[in-house]
């Protein structure tokens, strides 16, 4: 953590981890013209009177039509205020999209290199599948590894410089299952294909869910955590990024926290460690 870049910058990160029902979106990405899970995630904070710097992030795309049971859209913002209440009325004007956790963090994340594997799951009908199930394990275990797997994507795909992806696939509960750090695009779809008719194609879009995303362990040093083991005089509330302490103090008490000199802030420096003072909402 940049100490000095905190102490100046107002802004604060949050990663909202949501799910959504595709079937009820044109696509993941914001469109104007359309109803995307970005563009009604961004239209319900802006009634909510919650804006942000630069743009939405995500930690997976979705194609249209693909559900989530679990994603991530991150945001720096200068909204500093209680996340369980905005969970709460986000989720009373949202049609499709669920917020199911919001977690304060450092500002100005690069979330999609700090993920660590995602997860999806394709369901076709049953009475749809052509192989039996002995050929459906062995193609699973044929395209478990890390290799190049640009036959596997379209062309947009076949573009991208990096075409070396670990996947590892498997049957269970008759779904495939993929997991890998990240995915080409319709990957996994034409994979599905491949697997479940022998074919190359991209399967239907509406059977594919993305499971979950896991994040880097690093993570957890972005956070932030209440402390409520320790009280000082005039401070509103501390809170814990790491080893650092944030001490949110009124306006009007934050000369008096500092000290003469910075007298006062020293002190409690001397006691506590990193301290970074901040304006409580």
């Amino acid at each position: 953590m940049n100490i000095r870049q905190m102490e100046k910058t107002k802004k604060y990160g949050y990663i909202f981890w949501i799910s959504y029902n595709g079937k009820k979106f044109h696509s993941f990405d914001e469109n104007d013209s359309e109803k995307t899970v970005k563009l009604q995630f961004k239209e319900i904070l802006n009634r909510l009177d919650i804006t942000w710097a630069k743009g939405i992030q995500q930690a997976a795309r979705t194609d249209a039509k693909v559900s989530a049971e679990e994603n991530i859209l991150y945001i720096s913002t200068y909204f500093n205020g209680n996340t369980d209440d905005l969970k709460t009325k986000f989720n009373r004007n949202s049609k499709g999209i669920n917020i199911t956790k919001i977690e304060k963090v450092l500002p100005n994340l690069v979330i999609p290199e700090l993920v660590k594997e995602r997860e999806y799951s394709y369901q076709y009908p049953i009475e749809n599948i052509d192989e039996n199930i002995e050929e459906i394990n062995k193609k699973c275990l044929e395209l478990t590894g890390e290799y190049d797997v640009s036959e596997f994507t379209d062309f947009k795909g076949k573009q991208l410089k990096e075409k070396i992806r670990k996947v590892n696939v498997k049957y269970e509960n008759d779904k495939l299952i993929f997991i890998g750090s990240s995915f080409m695009p319709k990957q996994v779809r034409i994979m599905s294909g491949y697997i479940l008719s022998g074919e190359k194609k991209i399967f239907p879009a509406k059977y594919l869910t993305l499971n979950k995303v896991v994040l880097k362990e690093e993570v957890e040093k972005y956070k932030f955590q209440e402390v409520n083991n320790i009280k000082v005089d005039l401070v509103e509330k501390i809170e814990k990024v790491d080893d650092v302490y944030f001490f949110f103090v009124k306006k009007e008490n934050r000369s008096k926290i500092i000290g003469k000199n910075g007298a006062n802030i020293k002190k409690l420096r001397k006691e506590y460690g990193k301290i970074i003072v901040k304006d409580v909402c």
